[in-house]
């Protein structure tokens, strides 16, 4: 025994791996499967720190920082964090940053809303955001509410959390959506049927949560994880807020609205700590690409003795692998500005107030144009702006709304393409 975990057994490079994965791989030579295993987690025993979230015996659930997690927390510290240099198109201005951020919201508000059985798709979906019509069915209703939860999340909750804007956050995201409308913005009751995990193919029960005797005692104590400062023992900011993700999946505290909940508070620590690259990312994009590695991660913390490593490890890499989607998105929509300005660049379609006017467009999806602002900019005539204005609504690249007595001018969807088309 002592020659086995003497041993030079040690984890994969680039892996944490469960039993379950483990015992299809070939083991280290001279070992069987059971000695390479009891090797492997006696040695990550040797590193657990403890959690204050229990199972419903009371037990701590745990977890460790192999160098795997090392590297990808050093990773999100880099690119999730302070002076990130991002593309001019998000940087370049308020506005810039507005219609990214407001775009990156409704991308999540959607994916998260798929992700737990909305049907709704991708492009009614930001129909229905933009539009702020009032929802038609379930799936809408649910979208509608997840982005309306994470605009609470921004600028509802504050920097400390409590149990009433836990509740309230599931209140939002359930309104209207719920078989029963008096569980929403409330946790589960004795005496009421606990909600349970099943498997998403064959129905099966995969898991159990607490009772609800427990639940609002658990619900302060992941307020107050949540809430505390650096005068304990310390962790990572980015592993606090993955283990909150967790924490309030595993109590599944609400009839509904659980998953959605999660991830919501996860991007609330994020933000307040100073990952703000992470309010442009879209993590409910990555899982829905693949539910059963979700639930799985879940499922490997319950199975292997309440290590919530598996879970960490699977989290961090759907962060870094949202970051390298917005990355790509990113030069994409760059290449194509640059692309746009270069073809119209001196084209004699436009005289230069109005090049200079599509190119702000392009750039500002999202802008507003109105005679006076145009003649203000380029110290013209309120005619000569009326006249660049209606040129440019005529060819269809600005679409012209009446406010009261004035108008107002917006880029046309999908401008890029129309450009080029002109050009």
């Amino acid at each position: 025994m002592l020659q086995l975990i003497q041993g030079d057994i040690a984890e994969r490079p680039g892996q944490y791996l469960h039993w379950d994965k483990m015992r299809r791989l070939k083991p280290p030579p001279g070992r069987s499967y059971r000695e390479w295993w009891f090797a492997l987690r006696f040695r990550r025993k040797q590193n657990f720190r403890e959690l204050p979230l229990t199972d419903s015996a009371g037990k701590k659930c745990v977890y460790s920082i192999p160098d795997l997690v090392f590297e990808s927390l050093h990773h999100v510290d880099q690119r999730c964090s302070g002076e990130i240099a991002m593309a001019d198109i998000v940087t370049a201005d308020d506005q810039a940053r507005q219609h990214y951020l407001v775009n990156s919201l409704m991308e999540e508000a959607i994916r998260s809303s798929q992700l737990e059985g909305a049907t709704t798709s991708r492009k009614a979906a930001k129909a229905l955001l933009r539009s702020g019509r009032a929802p038609k069915d379930r799936s809408e209703r649910m979208i509608f509410n997840n982005y309306a939860a994470l605009q609470f999340m921004r600028e509802g909750i504050g920097d400390e959390l409590t149990p009433e804007t836990v509740l309230e956050l599931q209140r939002i995201l359930t309104q209207g959506t719920l078989a029963n409308p008096d569980a929403a913005g409330r946790l589960q009751q004795p005496g009421e049927e606990r909600v349970a995990v099943y498997d998403r193919n064959d129905h099966s029960l995969l898991y159990t949560p607490p009772p609800a005797e427990q639940l609002e005692d658990r619900l302060m104590a992941l307020c107050k994880f949540a809430n505390e400062g650096e005068g304990g023992r310390f962790i990572h900011p980015v592993i606090r807020a993955i283990v909150l993700h967790f924490w309030l999946a595993f109590d599944h505290p609400f009839e509904d609205g659980n998953g959605r909940t999660a991830r919501a508070l996860f991007y609330w620590y994020m933000r307040t700590h100073g990952y703000w690259l992470v309010e442009y990312l879209s993590i409910s994009s990555i899982l829905r690409e693949a539910p059963a590695k979700y639930t799985k991660a879940f499922l490997y913390t319950e199975t292997d003795g309440r290590d919530t490593t598996y879970f960490i490890v699977y989290q961090l890499e759907v962060i870094l692998r949202a970051v390298d989607q917005l990355h790509s998105y990113l030069r994409k929509k760059v290449k194509e500005v640059r692309d746009v300005e270069k073809l119209i660049k001196g084209s004699p379609e436009f005289n230069h107030r109005q090049l200079a006017l599509l190119g702000n467009a392009v750039r500002n999806p999202d802008a507003a144009y109105s005679f006076q602002s145009h003649a203000l900019s380029h110290n013209v005539t309120h005619e000569t702006a009326r006249t660049d204005l209606k040129q440019l609504a005529d060819k269809g690249l600005l679409e012209q709304h009446r406010l009261g007595r004035k108008y107002e001018f917006t880029p046309a969807s999908q401008l890029p393409e129309l450009l080029k088309d002109v050009a």
